[in-house]
């Protein structure tokens, strides 16, 4: 299946430093591009643990007896990880961004390409999808999701033209949204604001900013000391989030510092900011927003 081209993958994989009889995680399973490099830089008693909540993803599993592929959100990592008798492991992986083969398959909604029912759902077994959202949720909860994780200035006129237009009919299709937020898409900038207004509801539908956030907390007691985390992020709301834990463990505030002004962090990060090169966008356009950043467990 063409699935998903993985970005950044010389790069993720070598931030890892694997060793060849470690423990690795690619919580980001996809189309499996990641976890076969993985693979090989593994010898026979290596070991990697994929999670990827999506059921399309089954269908790429790797048949190897060093691999597992764990079908669940990558929330959940350190439960699972404890029930496949893993608490600790050498390295994880993570690509935050929606796979290719989500965006390119029309019926699951996510791409703005598309006419399809308001879906988007990583997990199909979800019960919020971007139909409730759009119909069922008061218009100060439209707003906070439009302004929050679309980071939209038109937020409130956004909500209120929605929650007005919904009360002739329900709005079940990508292509009655667009209609509805029809003066909200000047030319020049349409598909620019499309791109927030759906990054926006499927961020909502899929928790994907608490998600992040359980997971980030999880990973400094399930890292071994000199263990690494490379994650790939896409937007600024994962970058932020991912940066400012690497450098003081906190996603807001400040941490308590002692009497001489130092505080202690679980992780210190690795090298600099990685971003894709000129060829590799031009290879695959959807590497261009992607930003690589690699941390080490204290």
């Amino acid at each position: 299946m063409e699935y998903h081209n993985p970005v950044l993958l010389k790069e993720t994989v070598e931030g890892l430093n694997i060793k060849p009889d470690g423990i690795y995680v690619d919580v980001t399973f996809g189309g499996g591009g990641h976890s076969r490099e993985i693979l090989k830089h593994l010898g026979a008693k290596g070991k990697l643990f994929a999670f990827d909540q999506d059921k399309d993803a089954l269908l790429n599993t790797i048949d190897d007896e060093r691999f597992t592929l764990i079908n669940e959100n990558f929330r959940y990592i350190k439960r699972f990880l404890r029930f496949y008798g893993a608490k600790q492991v050498d390295g994880i992986l993570a690509d935050f961004g929606v796979s290719s083969h989500q965006f390119d398959v029309a019926e699951r909604g996510f791409s703005t390409r598309f006419e399809a029912d308001l879906d988007m759902r990583m997990n199909q077994d979800d019960s919020l999808s971007a139909y409730h959202v759009v119909n069922d949720y008061e218009e100060e909860q439209i707003k906070r999701v439009l302004s929050q994780y679309g980071e939209l200035r038109q937020a409130p006129a956004m909500a209120r033209d929605i929650v007005e237009a919904r009360r002739d009919e329900p709005i079940k299709t990508s292509e009655q949204l667009k209609a509805v937020l029809k003066r909200f898409l000047n030319h020049k900038k349409e598909n620019k604001v499309l791109a927030q207004i759906y990054q926006a509801i499927r961020i909502e539908v899929n928790q994907e900013i608490e998600a992040l956030k359980e997971f980030l907390l999880q990973t400094p007691e399930i890292l071994v000391k000199g263990g690494r985390l490379s994650m790939i992020s896409y937007h600024s709301l994962e970058d932020r989030l991912a940066k400012r834990f690497i450098r003081n463990g906190l996603f807001e505030g400040e941490p308590e510092r002692d009497v001489f002004g130092n505080f202690e962090v679980p992780l210190k990060k690795v090298g600099g900011l990685i971003v894709p090169t000129k060829e590799e966008i031009k290879l695959n356009n959807r590497a261009r927003s992607a930003k690589l950043r690699i941390a080490e467990k204290l």
